[in-house]
């Protein structure tokens, strides 16, 4: 626990200096624990590594177009590998996005996976997340093994031709290494305080 927090500190100390470290793949996840928005109780991800084959990180936004954009492909991947033993978390991390309206976002889009708020952008400043959407990938072990985009078409899903999370989970849950485990993600910057 120690070791986390410490992560989480020196990791906020260098976003106020303005170099984020986004993890790689092969590095170890931070764990965090944040309140899932408008539910009760927290989340952690060390509760769902135990549980789940992977577990998907999503920094997402309410405002964003490009995170918006992709609503309804999060929710399709959900409904596609949470069956499989995949867990899927969506993180707010924007300041300027309080959680009534995080609430009503999840509900407008149907989501089903849980939208946990991280009120100080801790967790996305432990992760490095610059973007919504970012994702990272983590395994049962703790260990990041894909970070990145969703896929690179925002515009057009039907036109998509390196659906990179998709392709990422497929081989971790055959128990291949990931093919591509890192890809630029995209999309507007988290809103920090």
């Amino acid at each position: 626990m120690k070791i986390a927090l410490g992560l989480v500190f020196a990791a906020a100390a260098l976003a106020s200096a303005g170099t984020l470290h986004a993890l790689s793949p092969g590095e170890r996840a931070p764990e965090f624990s944040l309140p899932v928005a408008g539910g009760a109780g927290p989340i952690s991800l060390a509760g769902e590594r135990a549980d789940h084959a992977a577990t998907v990180v999503m920094f997402i936004s309410t405002r964003c177009p490009v995170s918006n954009a992709y609503d309804e492909r999060m929710e399709a991947l959900e409904r596609s590998y949470g069956p499989r033993g995949v867990r899927f978390i969506g993180v707010n991390s924007n300041v300027n996005e309080p959680v009534p309206e995080v609430v009503a976002h999840a509900k407008e889009h149907r989501f089903t996976f849980p939208i946990v708020k991280d009120d100080r952008s801790r967790t996305a400043d432990a992760y490095g997340a610059e973007h919504t959407p970012e994702i990272f990938v983590v395994d049962r072990e703790g260990v990041v093994r894909y970070h990145g985009r969703i896929d690179e078409n925002r515009d057009d899903p039907a036109a998509v031709r390196s659906p990179d999370l998709r392709n990422a989970l497929d081989a971790l849950l055959a128990g291949r290494p990931v093919p591509v485990a890192s890809t630029k993600a995209f999309g507007c910057s988290i809103k920090r305080g």
